[in-house]
């Protein structure tokens, strides 16, 4: 059974730091192509960082370009979202995501608020 499984949002101030992760299961972690997306409420799902099968090349969305630091441990079967110098625009529910070709898994998502 396929289980992505994210933890580490909260509460943060603005410039503030969290650290997602993400647990996967069920299928070969380092065969996939992993990414972190993020929804606001009333806004589109839009994508935050991918980061290639072996971690060797990673991307990230303009908006969190220099603050935020995609990773993963493959021996731990485990994506990570490093999140520096937050802001109130931050604010979403971040949600992980595995691809290999046609097949796609979603973790249920973790909300991360940034507010004084």
């Amino acid at each position: 059974q396929v289980q992505l499984v994210e933890s580490g949002g909260g509460l943060a101030q603005p410039g503030g730091s969290l650290r997602l992760s993400c647990a996967a299961s069920g299928f070969t972690f380092n065969m996939y192509t992993m990414k972190w997306f993020r929804q606001a409420p009333g806004k589109e799902r839009e994508l935050v960082a991918r980061i290639s099968n072996t971690g060797g090349s990673t991307n990230y969305a303009d908006s969190v370009k220099g603050r935020f630091t995609i990773s993963r441990d493959n021996g731990k079967n485990t994506l990570y979202l490093q999140m520096n110098s937050l802001k109130p625009e931050d604010t979403a529910v971040y949600f992980c995501n595995a691809n290999y070709i046609y097949r796609d898994y979603w973790g249920q998502g973790t909300q991360v608020t940034v507010s004084s």
